[in-house]
């Protein structure tokens, strides 16, 4: 089997668009949740926060020809797809086009805006507002497909929209295509476009937060007091290579991805299941042919819903042990989605390059029916480590886990 390792990463974030950026958020310990005053027009709709991305603008050859089926989502997945080949050196190397570099993206939806177009057509009995590109921009594989064509990928496709796994499934898959040989390289990651309907998806559950006159207080991962999730946006890919390749042409190597998990609850679509998390994070720690115990750090899902972060922390409690130092990105940057399984992914990468580890924010005070664990608090923790995990939970009773080594030569 071949060892895959990560070259590049390009990133669109409600923290920022490259690490330093990020990195300053971080130890601000402050959050980008802000309120959407465009949401109050949708009655019935209580949450009023998100956390939109960074600004970013379109370099110039993202031409309205080469742009035309993209939505928001897309344009997104493909400008940090061209930031991450540029920095694995690979923009414009003629791989990209030979057959073996190939995507493994996802994200949970296309534009929303563009499944509103057919919407309309059902009730208003008309087309009006539907093109030729509609539903290249609605289709839930909008993402990776133009990718492909914007860069002339002709390797494998691997579309993976599955909620809030969309990211890190893209990611496992990503190295499974190289570990076993079928591509050399392979853009992995997701995306996600921040939009009412989404928010509306789990309004209905009663798991937003409706802390709408303090947003710099929400979303609150494991406190006693969280009242829901914050909805973000944005956009991060991954070059993935095998070592051979990446060595052959003088690569730069982030990290090294030793481990994948992945498994179903198989009982119910929204509620969590503390014995399948649980065994995702071991089939992870099998596929690494690790012991537990060499974990030295958890980014958790820690979506600051009920019932997720209680099954979340025991899972994690029951597989790691309560030792684990554990933080939840998401309460600086809300729940970016189909995204968040590789922003969350590349960020745990950067800190345990860094030897600096994120804290948890606005946990004041741990749930009491949560598990015990060591909770990074103020001021973040420095730590040299050699291996972290990256876990991610979905609808549908999708479970993963991620888990990378640091790079030393």
């Amino acid at each position: 089997m071949k060892r895959v390792v990560v070259t590049g990463a390009g990133v669109i974030s409600p923290l920022g668009n490259d690490w330093p950026s990020v990195l300053e958020y971080l130890r601000s310990e402050r959050n980008a949740v802000r309120v959407m005053p465009e949401w109050s027009i949708y009655r019935g709709l209580n949450t009023r926060l998100g956390a939109p991305a960074a600004d970013f603008e379109m370099p110039e050859h993202f031409t309205r020809k080469t742009t035309r089926s993209m939505g928001r989502v897309a344009l997104m997945a493909t400008l940090a797809t061209e930031r991450a080949l540029k920095d694995a050196g690979l923009l414009g190397d003629p791989a990209l086009t030979g057959g073996d570099v190939g995507i493994a993206y996802g994200s949970s939806s296309g534009t929303p805006a563009a499944m509103g177009d057919f919407g309309r057509m059902l009730l208003e009995k008309t087309t009006d507002g539907i093109t030729a590109t509609t539903y290249i921009k609605m289709m839930s594989h909008s993402a990776p497909v133009n990718m492909g064509v914007f860069f002339g990928i002709t390797g494998r496709i691997i579309p993976t929209s599955s909620a809030c796994t969309s990211g890190s499934q893209g990611i496992g898959y990503a190295f499974e295509a190289i570990r076993y040989g079928r591509q050399k390289v392979m853009l992995a990651g997701g995306a996600e476009e921040l939009d009412a309907t989404a928010a509306a998806v789990f309004d209905t559950l009663f798991a937003t937060s409706c802390r709408n006159e303090e947003p710099a207080r929400t979303p609150r991962p494991f406190d006693r007091d969280r009242d829901g999730l914050v909805l973000g946006e944005g956009a991060c890919t991954l070059v993935l290579e095998d070592l051979d390749h990446a060595r052959r042409r003088g690569a730069r190597i982030l990290a090294e991805v030793i481990g994948y998990g992945t498994n179903s609850d198989g009982r119910h679509v929204t509620q969590p299941n503390q014995a399948t998390m649980a065994q995702a994070m071991r089939l992870a720690l099998a596929d690494a042919n690790l012991p537990a115990s060499e974990i030295g750090y958890v980014n958790a899902h820690g979506t600051a819903t009920d019932h997720g972060d209680i099954a979340e922390s025991h899972a994690m409690a029951e597989v790691y042990g309560s030792c684990v130092p554990v933080s939840s990105l998401k309460g600086y940057m809300g729940h970016t989605l189909g995204a968040c399984g590789a922003i969350e992914a590349w960020i745990s990468i950067e800190m345990m390059r860094s030897g600096w580890f994120a804290p948890n924010i606005n946990l004041d005070e741990v749930d009491p029916r949560c598990a015990e664990l060591d909770y990074i608090g103020r001021g973040g923790k420095a730590m040299d480590i050699d291996v972290i995990a990256s876990n991610n939970f979905a609808f549908g009773g999708i479970n993963t886990s991620l888990l990378f080594r640091r790079w030393v030569e």
